[in-house]
């Protein structure tokens, strides 16, 4: 089969994926807009007074890693993700047998419905039943759009299309740090409403694009919809020359339709390396720390000694930096290759995160926190070379690997549970987060190391390169030429055969 090299990347393709890719945003600025909010005095003193008693008005009484260490606190954070964790097998649903316009649109919706609840909160019930609404939203946005950026894209570009999806999670996340720089100045003690208030502007977005956007050609004939299929297809390819990729889908298609359990089929021994990739990277991704740094930046920032507004300040440092890495992933991904990508930002945020936990364990103590001026500057440097590293290799690629390996038959419940076990963990990290900093200390930085230093020998020897592969030819270019992986799917393919024969 081709590569399709004629496809072109047309004015259809870079709008629907732009709109589409706002469901990143809207993760993003969830996500930095939760750890600003938690540092915010009034914040506290209205819905977390033990937090505020301990932060504000009895400073140094406590042990300074430990005075954020509340289950509430933390599950304002996390609550969102146990949400989203459920949402997402909805989604799947969706996803599969309306399309994946309607599942953006309900997605833009929850979202809307949750920042109305968040921003108007009188009690923690509100603030958490808004979150959990939020997490919905991140649920059928995380599902639907790295799929719906697989499917448009053509495979030369797909991973820098892909990526897109990552970098408006970077966005949101600079957005929200610097929208709580902002408001935290506003006075009377009101500025989170106004924080959390303006996560519906991206939601608006997804709505808008999930009307504007055209459906996948292989969502149309995965629905029996072929003509219609074949239109789109050739409308956002910019070519008449499509019939081979439209047969490949449409075969595709066909097999797919065979399988009548999605999820006992990916239990199969032939989709056994995609999946327990898929896995072990959102796991990877979740316990590098990035996840922990992103949420509590201020938080972090605070207990290792820097005043409010430098928290503040310091979280929207990283949030650029993360923001600028992720453009070197879109420009490298489908040059450099994922595997290249994965280890250079392995051994790079190990390095910072070791030296991070030797600078802080000799300077923070439990009730010092004796970070000189020097010493502060350098662990903000340290901070946004751990983050930029992150930023173009886990960051984007535990997202993308999953999306373009899955074959049709699989995906939407691949990505299913590729987002699951993503908002699983994530939700144990931001549950637990504050927690393990109180126990271990500078030690967390070492905890977070040892999982990047595991994450590098794994991507070693397991992950193979799928850079400019067409989706619907991994099996035989990709998975068959891996020194393991090959048993998986030969083996398979052997009884495949034989229950062919035997029908």
């Amino acid at each position: 089969m081709g590569n399709y090299s004629e496809a072109k990347l047309t004015p259809m393709v870079m709008m629907t994926c732009i709109l589409a890719a706002t469901g990143g945003l809207m993760f993003g600025y969830d996500v930095g807009v939760s750890g600003g909010v938690t540092a915010m005095a009034p914040f506290l003193k209205k819905f977390f007074p033990e937090v505020y008693r301990r932060t504000v008005l009895e400073k140094g009484l406590d042990s300074n890693y430990c005075k954020y260490d509340n289950q509430g606190l933390q599950l304002f954070t996390s609550s969102l993700y146990l949400s989203g964790l459920t949402a997402t097998f909805f989604a799947s649903y969706t996803t599969s047998n309306f399309g994946r316009r309607p599942t953006m649109f309900i997605a833009g919706i929850f979202f809307i419905s949750g920042v109305v609840l968040n921003a108007a909160a009188q009690n923690l019930l509100m603030l958490i039943l808004g979150r959990l609404l939020l997490g919905c939203g991140v649920g059928f946005a995380n599902q639907v759009v790295p799929v719906f950026l697989s499917e448009i894209a053509p495979s030369r570009i797909r991973g820098a299309l892909n990526i897109r999806f990552q970098l408006n999670i970077t966005i949101g996340i600079l957005f929200a740090n610097l929208v709580n720089y902002c408001t935290n100045r506003i006075k009377g003690g009101w500025g989170w409403r106004v924080s959390l208030g303006l996560a519906g502007i991206p939601a608006v977005f997804l709505i808008v694009g999930a009307v504007l956007v055209v459906e996948t050609p292989n969502s149309l004939i995965e629905r029996g919809l072929l003509l219609e299929g074949k239109d789109v297809l050739r409308k956002i390819r910019g070519s008449d020359n499509i019939e081979p990729e439209f047969l490949e889908l449409v075969e595709a298609s066909r097999v797919a339709k065979e399988v009548k359990h999605p999820f006992r089929n990916l239990l199969k021994r032939r989709n056994r390396p995609q999946l327990l990739i898929s896995i072990a990277l959102q796991i990877f991704q979740q316990f590098t720390g990035i996840n922990a740094i992103m949420f509590y930046a201020p938080v972090l920032f605070n207990t290792l000694g820097f005043k409010n507004d430098a928290s503040l300040y310091s979280a929207v440092i990283t949030g650029a930096v993360n923001v600028l890495a992720t453009f070197v992933s879109i420009y490298s991904v489908d040059k450099i290759g994922r595997r290249k990508l994965l280890l250079e930002g392995g051994l790079q945020m190990w390095v910072s995160q070791v030296i991070i936990s030797i600078i802080v364990g000799i300077k923070v103590t439990d009730h010092s926190d004796d970070l000189s001026k020097g010493y502060a500057v350098f662990v903000v440097i340290m901070v946004c070379i751990f983050v930029s590293s992150f930023a173009w290799s886990l960051g984007p690629l535990a997202w993308l690997i999953p999306s373009e390996t899955f074959p049709l038959e699989t995906r939407s419940a691949g990505q299913s549970v590729t987002v699951c076990v993503n908002l699983l963990f994530t939700f144990v990290i931001g549950q637990a987060f504050l927690s393990i900093l109180c126990h271990f200390k500078y030690g967390i930085f070492l905890f977070f190391s040892g999982w990047v230093f595991i994450m590098s020998f794994f991507v070693y020897f397991l992950v193979p390169e799928t850079k400019n592969i067409p989706i619907e030819e991994m099996s035989h270019r990709v998975w068959k030429q891996h020194w393991l992986w090959k048993r998986f799917i030969e083996d398979d393919d052997h009884d495949y055969v034989a229950d062919q024969s035997n029908q």
